[in-house]
């Protein structure tokens, strides 16, 4: 995107990372929807594990991990996933009532 042009486009269209969330299928939303909770999930889980860490190195008692993946993946990755399907599928439904109006 070398131009200011390209930009408004991009929103325009609604691209991200070039990616064009306007032109994709029931499935292609669905897998981004997913894979974006997945990542969420990773992500949150693995800071919530480093925070443990630093936790234990400085007080030097033994929490338990796993309440990472309960208290901070779980709820996060199901958040993010939640709003990425419900994103995505408002663009698509959004796309399938313009095809339809065009008819």
């Amino acid at each position: 995107m070398a131009t200011a042009n390209d930009v408004e486009r991009a929103r325009r269209e609604g691209q991200v990372l070039g990616i064009p969330l306007g032109e994709l299928g029931w499935f292609q939303s669905l897998l981004f929807g997913v894979a974006a909770g997945m990542a969420a999930f990773f992500l949150s889980t693995f800071v919530a594990i480093l925070s443990m860490l630093g936790y234990r190195m400085a007080t030097g008692r033994h929490p338990d991990f796993t309440l990472t993946y309960r208290l901070a993946g779980l709820p996060v990755g199901a958040v993010v996933m939640a709003a990425a399907l419900g994103f995505l599928g408002t663009q698509w439904a959004r796309r399938m009532a313009r095809k339809l109006r065009k008819r």
